[in-house]
């Protein structure tokens, strides 16, 4: 209820009215007390709830504790039935193993029983039987020992053959130290002879080497003479041990064929070679030989299908020539080395004009 309040307005009157506001503070007073007492009531059925929330968890606490052991009673159980079945396990093996021994014992029983009544059949025999039965053993007696003397006596001839193979040992034996004495003086007498033969080998090297030096000697009077009657001619040259023609000068392009001048050539070196021939001594086994070359133009005719076959019948050209000349034939060879063996390897005509061309050679066989 509002109160009134008096007080005094300008002109000396007295106001008697309560202010508004003090109304709307009671108002909220109000209110915010009744919203305490909903908040402690509140709180007051939470608390409740909380509480009651709590005890359901310690009794799930408690029903998860007994659970837990009753699963830990469940695991020993568990473990208990497996070595118990474990151990019936190893019972049944050896109980499936005392079977066995007693099957196998009932059988060797069985065994003994029919052996004992196979020896009762065997006593049960007639006499006749049994007079067979020792009959039958004395032959076969008999034939062990006639078996057994004929052993002997091949054990004696037996111990003959083998000390006759004794003896024939010891002769062996014997003639094994005669042949090791001999093979000792036969190699003996082999280092000898191949002191000797290495001595021989030497001379031989020496006698050979004498022959080399006087056929050089030879060749070199030979060409030396050679060179006199042929003049000094750019297309006929000495070159080491070789004395060299041009084909030019012997024979035309493409034939095998001693030409005029070739065979003028050829009876110059005949002539000499006759005059050499007489000083050289017989046991001097010389060969005049004669090598056929080419350039490497191919030449592919009917005569001749290629420069080997030209290089060699221009040698033989040369080797029949000499011949007819009187030069003896096994003092000569021919050769025909073709397109190469050449002296110019460049490739131009004056390359191949050099390699055509017929080498002679004083050599020894």
């Amino acid at each position: 209820m509002a109160l009134l309040r008096t007080g005094r307005r300008p002109g000396g009157t007295r106001d008697n009215t309560w202010p508004g506001f003090v109304d709307a503070l009671s108002t909220l007073l109000l209110v915010i007390i009744f919203l305490l007492s909903i908040f402690m009531l509140a709180q007051f059925f939470l608390g409740q709830a909380l509480s009651g929330r709590d005890e359901a968890l310690d009794k799930l606490r408690t029903q998860v504790l007994e659970l837990s052991d009753l699963l830990n009673l469940q695991r020993q159980a568990n473990d208990d039935l497996r070595a118990n079945v474990t151990q019936l396990s190893a019972s049944l093996q050896v109980a499936d193993g005392d079977r066995e021994q007693l099957q196998r014992r009932i059988q060797e029983l069985e065994a003994d029983i029919a052996e004992a009544e196979g020896t009762n059949g065997y006593v049960a025999r007639s006499s006749d039987e049994q007079q067979k039965i020792i009959s039958d053993l004395q032959s076969r007696y008999n034939v062990a020992m006639d078996s057994l003397n004929k052993e002997r006596n091949m054990s004696k001839a037996a111990r003959d053959e083998v000390e006759v193979l004794n003896q024939q040992l010891a002769s062996l034996r014997q003639q094994l130290a005669a042949l090791n004495t001999a093979l000792e003086a036969s190699e003996a007498n082999d280092k000898e002879q191949e002191a000797v033969i290495k001595n021989l080998s030497e001379r031989l090297n020496t006698a050979l080497a004498s022959k080399v030096a006087e056929l050089n000697q030879f060749r070199s009077n030979f060409f030396g003479k050679l060179r006199q009657v042929l003049g000094d001619r750019s297309d006929i040259r000495i070159q080491g041990d070789r004395f060299i023609f041009q084909s030019e000068v012997l024979f035309a392009s493409g034939s095998a064929t001693l030409g005029e001048g070739g065979q003028q050539e050829m009876d110059k070196l005949a002539d000499t070679l006759s005059s050499i021939m007489k000083t050289i001594p017989k046991d001097v086994d010389w060969i005049l030989r004669v090598d056929g070359h080419t350039d490497v133009l191919p030449i592919r005719t009917a005569q001749f299908p290629s420069n080997w076959d030209l290089s060699t019948a221009r040698a033989l050209s040369v080797v029949k020539y000499l011949i007819s000349r009187g030069i003896p034939a096994d003092r000569l060879a021919a050769t025909g080395f073709g397109q190469f063996h050449p002296l110019d390897p460049n490739d131009n005509p004056d390359a191949y004009r050099r390699n055509r061309r017929i080498e002679m050679r004083l050599d020894q066989r």
